[in-house]
């Protein structure tokens, strides 16, 4: 067998009222090439020395867990995923791995049983499922249970400001919600996902900057959140959330007005971070050469 090569998305989760449920995959990716047999397992990246670089790695734990009779390799992982930045960095990792160990062990996995493996793994649907399939993810899970639905956003690109590391916010949502909040809130996340399919993004829009399901008491980066949705507003862009509990702030729209929005922010001292503007993935994880 020749040469392995996986690619796969960086995700950003939580649209609005769908909290841990919906997700989207990112124009930016993880990469990693199979190469050849060797004695010990070798991962070689320039990811920082807290990342391991033999089978201690989480792409191989990730390949032993599925089979550990799999021979070791040689794996070469290139990435623009930021590590530790909310963007799925480890996810994109265990998935890459289940797709290895697919490959070299002749496991014959589907796509769905390969999301349902790399949620026991990360314990978060919404984001595995938008880095196997690619655009937006819909998901939901009861005990075992994993239902995925890919969707097809508007044409649409992202906006991210990264927050510099100590800006991740506390996750917690309040255990107990009153009927009429939660009857409001899924009721509001029923209209998002019928906007989003329909191709009503001014609606869907407005929609995501809502505080749902007790959002409003958790402790995040609220003051670069409101710089950035006043600028985007100004220009009419709206769709700007926090992706998970940070540190990245999204904010969707037309990439011509995204770009415009860009340099607006980059000229604002006030924000410390960084800011891309690119497209959304619409295919999901790949490997090539099998």
């Amino acid at each position: 067998m020749g040469k392995i090569i996986i690619r796969v998305p960086a995700t950003v989760s939580n649209l609005g009222p769908g909290i841990d449920s919906l997700a989207l995959a990112l124009h930016l990716y993880y990469t990693v090439i199979v190469e050849e047999k060797t004695d010990y397992w070798r991962v070689n990246h320039a990811l920082g020395e807290d990342i391991p670089h033999d089978e201690n790695n989480l792409i191989v734990q990730t390949i032993l867990r599925l089979d550990p009779k799999i021979h070791p390799h040689q794996l070469t992982v290139m990435s623009d995923i930021p590590v530790e930045h909310g963007l799925g960095s480890s996810t994109t990792a265990v998935i890459v791995g289940i797709k290895i160990a697919n490959a070299l062990g002749d496991l014959n996995l589907s796509v769905q049983e390969q999301i349902k493996i790399g949620n026991q793994i990360e314990e978060h649907p919404e984001n595995v499922a938008a880095a196997f399939l690619g655009d937006l993810a819909i998901t939901t899970v009861d005990e075992d249970d994993l239902k995925v639905v890919k969707g097809q956003m508007p044409d649409l690109s992202a906006l991210m400001f990264i927050m510099p590391h100590g800006k991740q916010g506390k996750n917690e949502l309040p255990v107990k919600l009153t009927s009429d909040m939660a009857l409001k809130d899924s009721n509001d996340a029923n209209v998002l996902i019928a906007a989003l399919l329909t191709n009503n993004w001014p609606l869907a829009s407005t929609l995501i900057e809502g505080e749902y399901f007790g959002q409003q008491t958790m402790k995040r980066d609220e003051d670069n959140l409101r710089l950035i949705r006043d600028a985007a507003h100004k220009l009419g862009i709206y769709g700007t959330f926090i992706s998970g509990s940070g540190p990245v702030i999204v904010s969707l729209g037309a990439k011509d007005q995204l770009l415009k929005l860009r340099d607006q922010l980059r000229a604002d001292e006030r924000l410390m971070g960084k800011i891309k503007v690119m497209d959304l993935d619409r295919e999901g994880a790949t490997v090539r050469g099998e």
